[in-house]
């Protein structure tokens, strides 16, 4: 007799009545949380909306118009052209400044951070715990507490108003050294080192071909980040440099938008807000495309036993 038939007593086997059940709808777990998500979207997202709309109005229809809606003329095509060629195409300059300054100084930092944190976390010697305590300390300083001394030694080097005012610190990410020494402690056993130099494979060898390949998600993780705070870095440019010539987009397009407080000035609001809509995509899609990567290291660690 199967499991599936009745019992002695005339009631049905535990498995025949969960077999009988219906599947009941399965409730959220917390509506709170539901609650609370949707608010953090919709603060995310309203942001972005104006500002899309908001690119495809003229000067005159920005303040003629309600601030979430499209304005009489849909003007997003002309004002991305005369975006790009206002003032003899200082825009694209600027573009071109602040992609510098994120491949040599994100790359740059993202690299150390790598170097550094894969050696402090597989690696030995002296005065680690030291080093572990500066790390920390580092991070819990804000980057702007350090602007000031940062710009008097560099003055007093010569170094400012030139692009490596700006670079040079970006190279210092103690946040991504601490993420990738914490990272490489987890994600690459110590036995797989100590196999791979048992059978003669040198330290660099070891570090490209097998620890670098299974570093990916965080060295994802710390160059958006990385990415991110040298795109939108403001403050530092400003103190650092005076030649518009150099100015990245955050500086340039805050040019722009206080032009119309100086004496003479052109009001070029809708440049202003084209502009910053194209700044903003470059990010977009560098999020889209390194999303896989860290899905893959998602399913590799939940999969892993």
């Amino acid at each position: 007799m199967t499991a599936l038939t009745a019992s002695a007593t005339g009631r049905p086997s535990p498995r025949l009545r969960s077999t009988l059940r219906p599947d009941r709808p399965r409730r959220p777990r917390s509506t709170l949380t539901t609650v609370l998500t949707g608010i953090v979207l919709v603060y995310s997202l309203v942001p972005l909306v104006w500002l899309v709309i908001n690119a495809t109005k003229t000067q005159a229809d920005l303040f003629t118009s309600f601030g979430l809606w499209f304005g009489a003329d849909f003007a997003l095509w002309q004002n991305v052209v005369d975006t790009l060629t206002y003032d003899d195409g200082i825009f694209l300059r600027w573009f071109g400044n602040t992609l510098l300054y994120v491949v040599l100084g994100a790359g740059g930092a993202t690299f150390l951070a790598i170097l550094g944190g894969y050696g402090l976390a597989k690696f030995d010697f002296p005065g680690k715990r030291w080093v572990f305590a500066i790390v920390i300390g580092a991070v819990a300083v804000p980057g702007t507490a350090l602007a000031v001394p940062t710009f008097l030694m560099f003055s007093q080097m010569g170094l400012t108003n030139t692009p490596w005012s700006v670079i040079i610190p970006s190279l210092i990410a103690p946040f991504g050294l601490y993420l990738m020494w914490t990272f490489s402690a987890e994600a690459i056993p110590t036995e797989l080192l100590e196999a791979a130099r048992m059978d003669g494979s040198g330290e660099f060898r070891t570090f490209f071909r097998i620890s670098l390949p299974l570093l990916a998600p965080g060295i994802v993780t710390v160059l958006l980040f990385t990415m991110v705070a040298t795109w939108n870095n403001y403050f530092l440019p400003l103190i650092m440099l005076r030649d518009s010539s150099w100015y990245p987009l955050t500086l340039g397009l805050n040019a722009w938008n206080a032009q119309a407080a100086t004496a003479g000035g052109e009001a070029i609001f809708n440049l202003v807000i084209t502009g910053s809509l194209l700044t903003i995509l470059p990010l977009i899609v560098a999020f889209l495309l390194l999303q896989r990567y860290w899905q893959s290291g998602l399913a590799a660690g939940g999969v892993k036993e």
